[in-house]
């Protein structure tokens, strides 16, 4: 059946029963419609296109009519006109090669006689208009712009928006136009002069600076739009005209961006604006949003900002959900202007933690933290683990991680920052990363006067709870370096009664901890070791015995590393001589005193800020490797400077990775092919010769020899190598007693090096050791040239080089370079050397070597 009409059309799709009737009577009617669309039946293809239009927007194929668009749009009657561009706009784009043939129909409709057969034209255009019809059709649409008629006038300003976006270089064609529309008094004109001008000022500077020049008169448009009465032609809901007014703000925060002359010029309308604004219905709250925007974005006057950040403040309190969430984006992205401002509104920002919808608490989740500082961080901490306890799951990785950087950096004092991290860990243990829970463990090392408190809160908390992953496993560790502490330190209160902590009633925990349904791998592996430090820090021989049957009981299990520590440490049983040195408690973790240290040790120098930024970065690869290698400093190095103590001498870069390959297997041009810089087995184990043992000289202990048994006897106990002649260990003599002492490190080529150790006065953890680097010009034939003196510490110890005085020395002068090297658990100082240096009689050289000379115990 044929529908011949529209309606007949719609009234026979709506009573299809089921998606296959309405297919087929769509596939009917297309094909009929194609049929006519062949026989060119004019009298019938007003008829067919609004039908197909109707097809497409159900989305059925509907592009077979595109011609016949084209058609009805060249026709005389305005009807044919009408949809002939409305099935235009639907069915082409402006990538479609059809579209080239609407040009002259557009052309010769612009320059109609009949208004609305224009205003259709530059609706068209505004719609699809493609960059080549841009440029063919600009200058009708400036020429239509200067109309005197109303309607021409704003629909070519909506037709220029698009031509501007798709050619930007055909914006100074309508500048002048465009000025010209901000005089006009006709609001539709108006509204649509403001939205060109906008987009024109995104687009290009040069723009932008030329309508500052309006603000007066934008202002001036926005103060009678205040200040009007009644209007019932431009009224909604007792605003008058609330589109132009947003139109208006929006231009002015553009102009007004970063420039004071514009900013100071609407400074009293957008205080106008904001004290009388209607705030009780959201065409008000639109424009007090708008007004809250600008004057965040241009140099306002404090007071307006505190008045924008108190509308935001009342916004909060608006029970519509998606006013409050506009109002948090907003206060979040202001923080940064004035934050006391916003300090006041923190309660209610408080209370939009307990919001029904998720998106509101998120927002006010990140604001809160965003308010902490050194003031109010006890009550804000407070309230955020307040809410950590009833949070959703996924928003208790992010607040955990926060509360506790937040801990970190403005804790009062040490036990706040410890009880908040317990905090933080009884509620959400589960979901802390493992940097905060490393974190904590290094501020219980570092806080030895509160080790005995933060031990009893652990125990207590794990006699009650251990399903929470992050605070079992702190427990267990703390409990294992310091479960002396916690038996020699007394009582706990429980219930108001005091209780002992013996021995067996730790060992029973960790048996608990073991034997629970939440132990894992990781939390086994934690318990093995905590048992087995216990044995050396408990005094009864029952406590030993007890945790060595329990760790033979796991030297068959099936976990790999589980089974190899049980291995281990029961044959560690076998050597009680050594098994207390083994097992002592871990050395304080360095990494916030290596960042303060540093800052001291830079303080005199340049380098301080550039030591304190790249420690934020955690250790660098060099630090690794160095790690690795077992010859650098701990993993909390603050720098590559420190670690590899490679000087930052003046125009010389810091070496990359290749650089620090070469350095340590022996090479001196990475340029050079792979298989010639590849290091032979010599090479290696003359790299790591010396590493870990006795200084020259001095005999093996027994205690090494011991260790040496433990782990199977195969390695040889041979002394170091002995030092090449260029390096030497032997103290120089001195010849009074307050002469420094002085040690001569290397001499050769003409070339030496002379340390004189002295300890730090300020710090007596740090020993200075100035360098001096002589020529001996009748050797080295002249000035010696590119020297680079390189050092690294043992991992206890951490090096800070200064540059050099000079890389070039000539004949008979002399250069120095400071060492300073933090030495807190007093270990024997021990340097790997690397000396580069270049001579007239010998050329290029590279040593490479290690000085242990110093007393031992005088640094």
């Amino acid at each position: 059946m044929v529908f011949y009409r529209l309606k007949d059309l719609i009234k026979a799709i709506r009573a299809c029963k089921t998606h296959a009737d309405e297919r087929a009577v769509i596939q009917k009617e297309s094909a009929f419609i194609r049929t006519s669309f062949k026989e060119e039946n004019v009298e019938l293809r007003h008829s067919n296109i609004s039908k197909l239009l109707y097809i497409h927007m159900l989305g059925y194929p509907a592009h077979f009519g595109q011609i016949e668009c084209l058609k009805l749009a060249a026709s005389p009657l305005f009807s044919d006109k009408r949809l002939g561009y409305l099935g235009t706009m639907l069915l082409l784009d402006e990538n479609q090669e059809v579209l080239t043939l609407l040009t002259n129909s557009l052309k010769n409709d612009l320059n109609h006689s009949n208004m609305y057969i224009v205003g259709l034209a530059l609706c068209t255009l505004g719609n699809i208009a493609s960059a080549e019809m841009s440029r063919d059709l600009c200058s009708e649409v400036e020429k239509l712009l200067g109309s005197s008629n109303m309607y021409i006038k704003k629909k070519a300003a909506l037709c220029a928006i698009r031509i501007i976006r798709k050619v930007p270089d055909l914006q100074e064609n309508f500048i002048q136009r465009a000025s010209s529309l901000l005089n006009d008094r006709n609001h539709g004109v108006l509204l649509s002069g403001i939205t060109l001008i906008t987009e024109m000022s995104l687009a290009s500077q040069e723009t932008l600076l030329h309508f500052r020049k309006a603000v007066p008169v934008l202002v001036k448009h926005l103060k009678n739009l205040v200040s009007a009465g009644f209007s019932a032609e431009h009224d909604v809901t007792g605003v008058t005209d609330p589109f132009l007014q947003i139109k208006i703000l929006r231009l002015l925060r553009i102009l007004g961006k970063d420039d004071v002359e514009s900013s100071e010029a609407m400074n009293d309308i957008l205080a106008q604006v904001a004290n009388n604004t209607e705030s009780s219905k959201n065409v008000g709250n639109s424009i007090l949003y708008e007004t809250v925007l600008t004057i965040m974005e241009t140099p306002s006057d404090n007071a307006l900002r505190v008045l924008a950040i108190n509308i935001l403040g009342k916004f909060l309190s608006n029970r519509d959900n998606n006013i409050r969430y506009v109002a948090l984006t907003t206060l979040n992205k202001s923080i940064s202007l004035d934050v006391n401002a916003v300090q006041r509104h923190r309660n209610i920002i408080l209370d939009c933690l307990r919001d029904a919808d998720i998106s509101i608490r998120r927002r006010a989740l990140e604001l809160s933290f965003s308010l902490i500082n050194e003031s109010n961080v006890r009550v804000l901490t407070r309230e955020l683990l307040a809410f950590l306890e009833i949070a959703d799951t996924e928003f208790k990785p992010s607040m955990t991680t926060k509360i506790c950087l937040a801990a970190e950096r403005f804790a009062p004092n040490k036990r706040w920052h410890i009880d908040t991290v317990l905090r933080v860990l009884k509620l959400a243990g589960n979901y802390v990363r493992e940097e905060m829970l490393a974190s904590f463990i290094r501020l219980v090392t570092q806080t030895s006067e509160m080790q005995g408190y933060t031990v009893q809160k652990l125990y207590i908390a794990l006699k009650e709870d251990i399903s929470q992953e992050s605070l079992t496993l702190a427990g267990v560790w703390v409990i294992g370096e310091y479960g002396d502490i916690l038996v020699r330190g007394g009582s706990y209160e429980e219930e108001e009664l005091a209780k002992e902590v013996s021995e067996s009633d730790v060992i029973d925990l960790m048996e608990s901890i073991l034997a629970g349904p939440f132990a894992n791998q990781v939390l086994r592996e934690y318990v093995i070791t905590a048992l087995m430090k216990l044995t050396s820090r408990f005094s009864s021989p029952s406590s030993s015995e007890r945790v060595k049957q329990l760790l033979v009981g796991f030297s068959t299990s099936i976990e790999v590393e589980i089974q190899q520590r049980a291995v281990e440490f029961t044959n560690l049983f076998q050597y009680d001589e050594i098994r207390p040195a083994v097992l002592e408690r871990m050395p304080v973790m360095q990494i916030k005193e290596t960042v303060i240290a540093g800052e001291r040790l830079n303080s005199a120098g340049s380098g301080g800020s550039s030591a304190q930024a790249s420690s934020a970065a955690g250790p660098s690869d060099q630090d690794l490797l160095l790690d690795l290698m077992g010859i650098g400093t701990s993993g909390g190095t603050t720098n590559a400077q420190i670690s590899t103590g490679a000087p930052t001498s003046s125009g010389n870069a810091q070496p990359n990775n290749i650089d620090l390959l070469a350095d340590l297997f022996g090479g001196s041009d990475i340029s050079s092919p792979p298989a010639a810089s590849k290091p032979s087995a010599a090479n290696v184990s003359g790299l790591f010769a010396g590493i870990g043992s006795p200084a020259v000289g001095s005999p093996p202990t027994s205690a090494n020899n011991n260790i040496l048994d433990l782990l199977g006897g195969g390695m040889a106990t041979s002394p170091a190598p002995a030092a090449t002649s260029a390096f030497t260990n032997r103290p120089a003599p001195s010849n009074g007693a307050n002469t420094k002492k002085t040690f001569p490190v290397y001499s050769k080529n003409g070339f030496s090096i002379v340390f004189t150790p002295q300890r730090d006065s300020a710090n007596p953890n740090v020993v200075n050791i100035m360098a001096t680097f002589q020529n001996d010009a009748s050797v080295s034939g002249g000035a010696i040239s590119g020297i680079q003196f390189h050092a690294a510490v043992t991992k206890t110890q951490q090096l800070q080089m200064r540059p050099a005085s000079a890389n070039e020395i000539a004949g008979g002068a002399n250069a120095t370079q400071l060492l300073k090297i933090a030495n807190p658990q007093k270990t024997p100082v021990r340097l790997r050397l690397k000396v580069i240096y270049t001579t007239a009689n010998h050329g290029p050289v590279d040593e490479l070597s290690e000085f242990a000379g110093f007393p031992e115990g005088a640094y």
